[in-house]
């Protein structure tokens, strides 16, 4: 293996000793990592994609990350909820759906949990509640193995959308 040589200025050599920390003390390795990241994101932006950050899980989740373009936002509400979907085309060419739920609210008045109309107002047996609001995160094959998990009407837009190129050169 051949061997390089990097000059390293004072200043950013505590970058260097916590980085070969953090790669079980092989600078080596940690500075390949970072130079294969930087060239992927580097080439991702130069073809018109953007660097996608997005949260996954319940409450606040965890962050998910990821090269793309965004086709579709939409979004729908109920009197419970509010639904966000994001749509993404992966520089991989992947379809990724990444969908945020709020909390979702509950309550049930009545005996029976159903009274409606001012009867639920004065109804003494009350329950309530909320979930924690979710995102989740799908990587799929094809705009086709969307169309089962999204309404029509967003999946007719992604579709459109999706004909379209990330980058268009133009010749003026």
């Amino acid at each position: 293996m051949p061997n390089k040589t990097i000059y390293v200025s004072d200043a950013d050599l505590p970058l260097y000793q916590r980085a070969q920390e953090l790669a079980g003390g092989n600078l080596s390795q940690a500075i390949s990592r970072g130079l294969r990241r930087l060239v992927e994101l580097e080439e991702g932006k130069l073809e018109g994609y953007d660097e996608i950050t997005v949260r996954v899980g319940a409450g606040k989740g965890r962050r998910q990350r990821f090269l793309g373009v965004l086709l579709v936002e939409w979004g729908r509400s109920t009197k419970d909820r509010v639904e966000q979907f994001r749509v993404y085309r992966s520089r991989t060419g992947k379809i990724v759906l990444h969908v945020e739920r709020s909390p979702e609210y509950i309550h049930m008045a009545g005996p029976d949990g159903k009274a409606t109309g001012w009867r639920k107002h004065l109804s003494q047996d009350q329950t309530w509640g909320q979930t924690s609001a979710t995102a989740t995160l799908e990587v799929l094959d094809s705009i086709e193995d969307l169309r089962e998990r999204v309404p029509p009407e967003l999946y007719d837009l992604v579709a459109a959308a999706a004909e379209q190129p990330v980058v268009e050169d133009l010749d003026i």
